[in-house]
């Protein structure tokens, strides 16, 4: 079954590494359609959004393989031109490869992207970039159509940031002919990422960590090859389950500068921590500070991906907490199944205000998306009894191995040891010699 059980009230304690990010690996391996040949990620994630990209790919015409958790894409032959809907109805970021198959062979046509519900999310600024580097789109009932006769160099202003549309514009300029400059762009740490990924390729990019990007296309690309940083969002979440059962842990591999808005929230609730030698000490005991108000933002401020795993670490500390999001307008879903097991959340608009303190109780709920369903796996660590958290396939979507890395913190947790379909799908080998 889609679930997994959780008997909470225990401290965590003890040491996890951080696995690779699911927000740099997907547009790096977009990117290596760019490469007629092999491009290589090191310490890539095995997560089921991995798996789809990669199932892409294959749809495309590539042949890929792991090493270990190194993911080997050799694109010589992806010369595919369509992406189903079997494989874009389940992941937002799936439509950043439209600019990829632009650059690549001109033309490109995939069904709408679907992913996690937590709002519109709309795709005209991806149209937008698009357009404005000269491609034609036809947009359908069901898919998105894009060609060029070649994609030519633009300035492009975003009237809004959007790191979707930002990494769409950077693959569709790295072979455009002339100069692209995209202003307005997003400041995320995996835009800069991506960006390091490609000029290792051989790409001519300047400017990113900046919300201006200048790009002069090139006439081709070399292969890939980078090691997957470590996900932030995962450190996150770990640090906020350690908040919540105010125990003590150490992160292994954490991500260097980038989560500074998040540990100052966790500081400020009584949380500390400190980085030696590479890892981040963190020590939860005295966390027992409410948050008065807290606004979600683009980089470098609070990320909208750890608001829900917040959500439930204020609902465990008395006294009332707000937090607005003002990024996504429907990612309070969690609330609710939140407030099953005791939680006083009341969302108004943008606000959930979080009336936190009164003890919380193993219940049954429903992850509805990625970033909730491990708000609701943290809440269960806290509760009283157990918990049954059901739709674990979306928490699979960006977590690796949550079950056994809080297993290991000394969470107590039980799940179905059913292999999804991403991964059976996903048992590639390299192929053989000529």
């Amino acid at each position: 079954m889609d679930e997994i059980r959780i008997t909470g009230g225990r401290p965590l304690s003890g040491t996890v590494s951080v696995q690779g990010s699911k927000n740099a690996a997907l547009p790096m391996m977009a990117a290596s359609l760019l490469h007629r040949g092999v491009s290589v990620l090191k310490r890539c994630p095995k997560i089921a959004d991995v798996f789809c990209m990669e199932g892409i790919l294959k749809e495309l015409g590539a042949c890929t393989w792991w090493e270990g958790h190194d993911l080997y894409m050799d694109c010589t032959h992806a010369d595919g031109k369509e992406i189903s809907c079997v494989f874009t109805g389940k992941m937002r970021s799936s439509v950043i490869l439209l600019g990829a198959l632009l650059g690549r062979g001109g033309s490109g046509c995939l069904g709408y992207p679907g992913g996690c519900v937590i709002g519109r999310r709309p795709i005209d600024l991806h149209l937008y970039a698009l357009r404005k580097l000269g491609a034609e789109i036809a947009e359908g009932p069901f898919s998105i159509s894009a060609s060029c006769r070649g994609l030519m160099g633009a300035e492009i202003l975003f009237p809004n940031i959007s790191v979707g549309a930002t990494e769409q514009g950077i693959l569709g300029a790295v072979l455009a002919n002339g100069e692209t400059c995209l202003k307005n762009c997003a400041r995320e740490p995996e835009i800069k990422w991506l960006c390091r990924y490609l000029r290792g390729m051989g790409a001519d990019i300047r400017g990113d960590g900046g919300d201006c990007i200048y790009i002069r296309g090139v006439e081709g690309l070399k292969g890939g090859e980078m090691e997957v940083p470590p996900d932030r969002i995962v450190a996150g979440t770990y640090l906020c389950a350690c908040a919540a059962t105010r125990g003590k842990i150490v992160l292994e591999n954490p991500p260097d500068g980038e989560l500074d808005a998040f540990l100052e929230v966790y500081r400020k609730m009584g949380g500390q921590y400190k980085g030696k030698s590479g890892k981040l000490i963190a020590d939860a005991s005295g966390v027992g500070n409410p948050i008065p108000f807290l606004e979600t933002k683009v980089y470098p401020g609070f990320p909208t991906d750890l608001q829900s795993p917040l959500m439930a670490v204020l609902a465990t500390i008395s006294g009332e907490s707000c937090i607005r999001e003002s990024i996504f307008e429907a990612r309070f879903k969690a609330a609710a199944e939140l407030n099953r097991m005791g939680a006083g959340i009341t969302v108004e608009g943008h606000d959930a205000r979080i009336a936190g303190g009164a003890p919380l109780y193993g219940s049954t709920v429903y992850a509805e998306e990625l970033r909730g369903g491990a708000a609701l796996v943290i809440a269960a660590l806290a509760a009283r009894g157990e918990t049954v958290v059901r739709g674990y396939s979306y928490i699979c979507r960006g977590y690796e191995h949550i079950c056994e890395d809080l297993t290991a913190l000394g969470g107590i947790i039980m799940k179905d040891t059913g292999t999804n379909f991403y991964e059976k799908n996903s048992k590639s080998i390299k192929p053989a010699e000529d």
